[in-house]
């Protein structure tokens, strides 16, 4: 080997380390920028659930995720090993056979029960995401173009608009394109019940963390249900193309423990005037329950 060819491998050699670094680097960065309850720059993983619903999808995802790796090797494996076996200094004279009864059946029985396995607790996770279980509260979601509004009917049937803060108005530590003047705050270990609907065109409620996503329609009442596990800031947005503004209607939920949410609702009935539930006050952030 030449002495330039020896300077270049030597320089590979040399480079490999600092590669592999950056690699663990960049995907360790991904997985713990995604234990945030929002995207996260070079995000590599879904957000971390907050949620029962969440903590399924997750699962699935995983198994998912194992079986799609599995097909992936041995699909490449298969491959390469035909590539070789099968190269034309190895086979001058090519097989003529067109049919082989044995693999025609495995790779016919082998998908279908791939298929199977993947069905089972994917119609399991569908089950238990579709049926609304006994809740303790429910809080109304309309969309309207280009904002949402959220009832409170179990806790004095007042009711508020919530829009994205401009990005010239956002306080530190608010994310841009998720923040919203007025929070949702939620109780959590909580089950409850959300009913979705839309003002004008059709929208899409839904947050990430926990794992679901209803279809703002108008003139149809859609269902659907959370059960918040820790507090925090959770954020979402429409995720239906509802219009320029789509891009700008975020949802921004606070999850606070039982009795600071119980606070909450006692000053946002004095803040927000409810006329039948449909009465809108936009300055909700100054509701603010007592620290504890």
């Amino acid at each position: 080997m030449s002495e330039g060819k020896k300077e270049a491998v030597s320089m590979r050699m040399r480079a490999l380390p600092v590669l592999a670094m950056a690699l663990v680097m960049l995907l360790a960065g991904g997985i713990f920028a995604a234990y945030g309850a929002q995207p996260e720059p070079w995000q590599m993983n879904l957000q971390p659930p907050a949620s029962p619903v969440d903590d399924r999808m997750h699962a699935f995802h995983n198994l998912l995720l194992v079986i799609i790796t599995a097909i992936s090797v041995f699909v490449l494996a298969l491959l390469l090993y035909t590539c070789w076996r099968f190269a034309e200094k190895r086979n001058e004279i090519p097989s003529r056979r067109s049919h082989h009864t044995v693999l025609e059946i495995v790779w016919t029985a082998v998908p279908v029960l791939i298929l199977v396995i993947i069905a089972i607790p994917s119609f399991r996770l569908l089950y238990y995401v579709d049926v609304v279980p006994p809740t303790e509260m429910t809080l109304k979601v309309v969309g309207h173009q280009w904002y949402w509004s959220y009832e409170y009917p179990d806790h004095g049937n007042f009711s508020f608009d919530a829009n994205m803060v401009q990005e010239g108005d956002l306080q530190p530590g608010q994310p841009r394109l998720l923040q919203t003047d007025n929070l949702v705050v939620l109780p959590v270990e909580t089950s409850i019940k959300v009913q979705i609907t839309a003002a004008d065109v059709i929208h899409s409620w839904g947050v990430p963390s926990m794992g679901f996503t209803r279809d703002a329609v108008p003139g149809r009442l859609n269902e659907t249900w959370i059960r918040i596990e820790k507090p925090g800031m959770y954020y979402g947005q429409c995720r239906e193309l509802c219009g320029d503004l789509h891009a700008f209607m975020p949802v921004s939920i606070k999850a606070v423990p039982k009795e600071e949410f119980l606070a909450w609702t006692e000053a946002a009935k004095q803040q927000f005037a409810s006329a039948g539930g449909n009465a809108v006050v936009a300055d909700a952030a100054s509701v603010v329950a007592p620290q504890h």
